[in-house]
């Protein structure tokens, strides 16, 4: 009897765990491309669930429950690892042709949307399967658990290392590399081994070091060529987030509020004038700062920030005085990862860093831990459940098929019944306002549109209040948002081209005006050439022979 007990408490807290992590293979295509609203009711009920599941499990053993926290950190490894070798089989299957990939422009995104993000999870699970592989190796007179363990993790990490390449992010790369080598040097005590090497053959220590370091740089510069101009672009936007953060260290400007605040810095930069070419040309109007710690200090302050890396730190050191290696690797990739990559976005990761935290500080002194980290998920996830945004965004869906097709009222009529729910997307926002444009309702198309800045920097947003104002007759407004888009992203085009239109109107004429901004159209050298581009230069030399 007390067996049966001991079996059902483990299964019901691997139900609760499976549960829960398994949000990242949960695919959603009904739903808008990049909408999370679907993983994250899913993971308000599963977090629920978990909570009980946890509960049931301690009042079955409750004596025993020190011991489960044990358990539960290693289930939690293992739940990761096989969900991992999941993700690399799916990602496999998509790189063969026998599954669809999530984005039309790459061939690899396992479930995710794209391969940057898809990336970085199999790096954060790499260094779990490493870890139970020579954790496991290294044991004498293996049971055929172990046995089975062993193979099951070196099959995982050899799926994850045949995949990881096909995603192209340098980041995944470095921080599977990283983790990796940490876990490597643990587990065969490197810094026992170099400190006995040091004292013995000084030479070739300092030589092996230097070795390192210098095949580091290489591997690092080679990474940055590889893709100069996406490195370049990532590095100009810490440029631009760093100033935002100097404005206002403390406090921050508040949650989801970054691509505002990064619009109206980088506008204020570019309107200045003193910008280089390569600035110019590599300007985007990102949604994520590409870099987790500068987004937090920037949203919540550098106290915030502080505050959380303390926080990771001291479970890092627990976890390595514990000897909990396999979630230390995994939070040492997640922390590499996020310093040139946006995993905080994704509800898979947000959801796994807390568990790898747990699973680092597990020790049978706290086995308290588990229920009350399990409380706290539970709280969270009713919150998560009862503010549900997935079936308005089902609705959306349907709204935005109207909206491409042409069939502008019966969108607007589906995007105003809509606006309640979702009215702090900015993507929902714009195709609402740019609807009412379509319809000539100009007041009402820039009332919504206005709003869509508050939470996007897409010059997009102000050529069309900039559009809507010139054919309500209120030109200088009109010129006042063109030449702030042109401000925000001078490398476009587009925003010359309606300046020019605005300057070539009978009732807002100006040659001067009209013959700068032609000429910019004209000579100014897009990203990408296209038939838009051609379009736009004969209607403006039209403009000047009229």
């Amino acid at each position: 009897m007390q067996g049966f007990r001991n079996y059902l408490s483990l299964l019901i807290m691997l139900l609760g765990i499976v549960l829960v992590l398994g949000v990242v293979c949960l695919s959603t295509p009904e739903l808008p491309i990049g909408e999370f609203a679907g993983q994250w009711l899913w993971l308000g009920k599963a977090s629920v669930v978990f909570a009980v599941c946890m509960l049931l499990a301690f009042l079955i053993r409750p004596k025993q429950f020190r011991l489960d926290l044990i358990l539960f950190s290693r289930m939690v490894v293992w739940v990761l690892i096989f969900l991992g070798g999941m993700q690399a089989v799916w990602g496999l299957k998509q790189i063969y042709g026998f599954s669809y990939s999530n984005h039309s422009l790459f061939a690899v995104t396992g479930s995710f949307f794209n391969p940057g993000p898809y990336s970085g999870y199999l790096a954060m699970i790499f260094p779990l399967c490493l870890s139970e592989w020579l954790r496991l190796k290294a044991k004498k007179n293996k049971r055929w658990l172990n046995e089975a363990g062993c193979y099951i993790a070196l099959a995982a990490m050899l799926l994850i290392v045949c995949v990881l390449p096909s995603g192209m992010s340098r980041s995944a790369w470095l921080a599977a590399g990283v983790s990796g080598g940490w876990v490597y040097s643990i587990h065969n005590d490197w810094g026992r081994n170099l400190k006995n090497l040091w004292m013995k053959k000084r030479r070739k220590v300092v030589f092996f070091s230097s070795f390192s370091f210098v095949a580091l740089l290489l591997f690092l510069a080679a990474a940055f060529y590889m893709k100069k101009d996406s490195a370049n672009g990532r590095l100009f936007m810490w440029k631009i987030s760093l100033s935002a953060i100097a404005e206002k260290p403390l406090l921050g400007y508040g949650m989801g509020n970054f691509p505002a605040t990064y619009g109206a810095f980088q506008e204020a930069y570019f309107s200045k004038g003193d910008f280089t070419s390569t600035e110019e040309l590599i300007a985007g109007s990102p949604e994520y700062a590409f870099n987790e710690y500068l987004q937090v200090a920037l949203e919540w302050g550098i106290p915030v920030l502080l505050c959380v890396l303390l926080i990771i730190v001291s479970c890092l050191l627990i976890g390595v005085k514990n000897g909990n290696i396999s979630p230390c690797g995994g939070i040492i990739s997640f922390l590499v990862f996020a310093f040139s990559s946006y995993p905080l976005q994704y509800p898979a990761f947000i959801i796994s860093l807390p568990f790898l935290l747990v699973t680092c500080v597990a020790s049978r002194k706290n086995g308290w831990l588990s229920l009350l980290f399990a409380t706290v998920l539970g709280l969270w996830g009713a919150i998560w459940w009862q503010n549900d945004q997935s079936e308005a965004c089902k609705e959306w869906a349907t709204a935005r098929l109207f909206y491409l097709s042409g069939s502008q009222q019966m969108a607007e009529k589906d995007y105003k019944k809509l606006y309640p729910v979702l009215h702090n997307r900015a993507t929902f926002l714009f195709e609402y306002g740019h609807c009412l444009h379509k319809q000539k309702k100009y007041k009402a198309s820039n009332l919504i549109l206005k709003e869509a800045t508050k939470h996007s920097c897409d010059p997009m947003i102000l050529n069309i209040i900039g559009k809507n104002y010139q054919q309500m007759g209120e030109y200088v407004e009109a010129e006042k948002c063109l030449i702030r888009s042109t401000h925000l992203l001078p490398g476009r085009i587009y925003p010359y081209y309606l300046l020019s239109k605005l300057y070539a109107d009978p009732k807002f004429y100006h040659p001067d005006k009209l013959q700068e901004s032609v000429e910019l159209v004209l000579s100014k050298e897009p990203k990408v050439q296209s038939t838009a581009i051609r379009q736009m230069r004969e209607e403006v030399r039209k403009l000047v022979n009229q």
